[in-house]
């Protein structure tokens, strides 16, 4: 698979966040792809904990200064971004002061998931979302990574149904067994609600669980990549039941040759079929 524009967006990539079982698969992924001809570009959270001296990172003038509406207030977005090492790939980097300067990720000092998590999981949907548009770039395939990017195929589908530049474009997720402490806002529905989104799969998330979010990003995505080899069992029957497109766990040493053959023929080629 050649020639195509594949979109990464993460919570985790190495060197800019800790060695992980996310951060490497994205890693490894993107840099393959981008060898055998593909055009790659890499969103994720400027977390607080980032050091943007260290990693190079600066902010691009002409892509900042736009605001999101997030709960009926405006939020300033910042993009910054930065290069791998050893490669030729930029990341994007989604910033703003209210959700990512402090220095923590999701929990506060005494693990205490933050309440607001939520709208940063809101603003960093919509910030990738309104920029790879700013981009006027448009990507074959979105690939995702990481619970905070759960609502890019609920928008995607739903928001921007009608931008040519998300036309005809083929979404994978990647799931994992590592569910967050806590719970999203009770209010999510709500908030979600505000950007005209109405969709009866979003009664999901009165419970705002980890495992509820995954599976609405299942349910609006074109095919699933299985990050762990165990799963509950209330996952794999929500799997089953919707009969999803799945590419079953395979290990870190692995995942270049098969990504790219689930990528050609699944998700480009028998999706369509």
């Amino acid at each position: 698979m050649t020639g195509r524009r594949i979109l990464y967006i993460t919570s985790d990539l190495f060197p800019f966040s800790s060695e992980n079982t996310i951060s490497l698969s994205v890693l490894k992924a993107t840099k393959f792809m981008q060898t055998i001809g593909n055009d790659v570009r890499i969103f994720m959270p400027r977390f607080g904990i980032i050091n943007e001296r260290r990693h190079q990172l600066h902010e691009v003038i002409r892509l900042s200064g736009m605001n999101l509406m997030i709960n009926k207030i405006d939020q300033p977005l910042l993009i910054k971004v930065a290069s791998i090492p050893d490669a030729r790939l930029q990341v994007y980097f989604i910033d703003n002061e209210e959700y990512f300067k402090r220095k923590a990720i999701y929990e506060d000092k005494n693990g205490n998931f933050f309440n607001d998590n939520d709208e940063r999981t809101l603003f960093f949907t919509k910030g990738v979302l309104e920029t790879v548009k700013k981009l006027n770039w448009k990507p074959d395939i979105i690939h995702l990574y990481g619970w905070i990017s759960s609502f890019i195929p609920l928008y995607i589908k739903k928001f921007y149904q009608n931008d040519p530049i998300y036309k005809n474009l083929k979404i994978v997720v990647s799931i994992y067994n590592k569910p967050f402490k806590g719970k999203l806002n009770k209010n999510i529905i709500q908030k979600i609600k505000l950007d005209g989104i109405l969709s009866k799969k979003l009664d999901i998330l009165e419970n705002t669980n980890y495992f509820n979010l995954i599976k609405l990003c299942m349910y609006f995505s074109d095919a699933i990549i299985k990050g762990d080899s165990i799963f509950p069992q209330e996952i794999e029957d929500y799997i089953n039941k919707n009969k999803f497109l799945v590419l079953k766990y395979c290990p870190l040493d692995k995942i270049e040759t098969v990504y790219k053959q689930f990528y050609k023929e699944t998700v480009l080629e028998k999706i369509n079929e």
